[in-house]
């Protein structure tokens, strides 16, 4: 029972960190409908500006300059490509990502060589110990944390101006605009939270008490597994987003476990594929309705 409940924790410890990358797939594509694909470059690149500024800056410092970078990062993506590309259908934009993604991950890569630093100093590799279970410091701030960003996130998305405008574009793009909601300042808002949260992400994931290993092209893979959360929460649904990533934590953690570390990665792929045959929608996601 001890280990159960210390899978569990961990389990909602990695959860917590995907649902905030899931997150990000599903408020870019509730503005914009289009999967972005380089989200995980995203996650590099905030990561990488915590390694190169962390000596002159210190560890906090250094943290805010990784995380809002990588929100810019997502705002001039979304600026400079994406709002000049209007007539592009979704798919060609997410072939755009696509692209996008595997030049900024290998020059990532590329700049760090051989190195894997870890990123989590404030809190990595310092256990504590209650009874019999051994809590990871970086699973339970993970968990403090991204119930902190989850409120002030549905927070904003209910009450906010902006998360109101979201809701409606998201509704009806073209009624939106009749009433003077301007998709372009949504969208770019929508991409800038979501750059932000990856850099946040990429904080817990870079560590070893959550990957094992520090910041390097598996932390891109880590990063991508939110998107199977995104997909069996519902991509259309925040909600669906924060349950998915919890989800696949536990899955991740249980099935690593009990039945094989190797196995647990395909865990997560069996199972966004045994929910999308029962809900192709997602556990959350809007079902819709087209008339022939």
């Amino acid at each position: 029972m001890e280990t159960f409940l210390q899978l569990v924790v961990n389990g909602v410890g990695k959860g917590a960190v995907f649902a905030l990358l899931a997150l990000g797939f599903v408020v870019i594509f509730k503005a914009t409908e289009v999967v972005n694909f380089a989200h995980g470059s995203l996650v590099l690149v905030g990561g990488y500006l915590v390694v190169v500024t962390r000596d002159s800056l210190g560890w906090v410092g250094a943290a805010v300059v990784g995380i809002v970078s990588a929100g810019l990062l997502a705002l001039l993506v979304e600026r400079l490509l994406l709002s000049r590309s209007k007539l592009a259908d979704a798919n060609s934009l997410a072939l755009l990502t696509i692209g996008l993604d595997v030049i900024i991950t290998e020059e990532i890569v590329r700049r760090l060589g051989v190195t894997v630093p870890f990123l989590g100093e404030a809190w990595d590799a310092q256990p504590i110990q209650v009874g019999g279970l051994t809590l990871f410091r970086t699973h339970l701030v993970a968990i403090g944390v991204g119930a902190v960003l989850v409120t002030a996130f549905f927070l904003a998305f209910r009450y906010s101006n902006w998360g109101v405008a979201m809701r409606a574009q998201a509704e009806n793009r073209e009624a939106a605009a009749l009433m003077g909601i301007r998709s372009s300042r949504v969208t770019a808002t929508a991409w800038l939270v979501a750059g932000l949260l990856a850099g946040v992400a990429v904080l817990f994931i870079a560590t070893q008490d959550f990957s094992g290993s520090g910041l390097s092209r598996g932390t891109h893979s880590i990063a991508l597994a939110a998107f199977p959360a995104a997909i069996l929460g519902g991509l259309d649904s925040t909600a669906g987003a924060v349950v998915g990533g919890l989800v696949v934590g536990l899955t991740e953690a249980l099935s690593a476990q009990y039945i094989s570390f190797d196995f647990s990665k395909s865990a997560v792929f069996l199972v966004m594929l045994v929910v999308l045959v029962v809900r192709p929608s997602g556990l959350f996601g809007t079902r819709e309705s087209t008339r022939v």
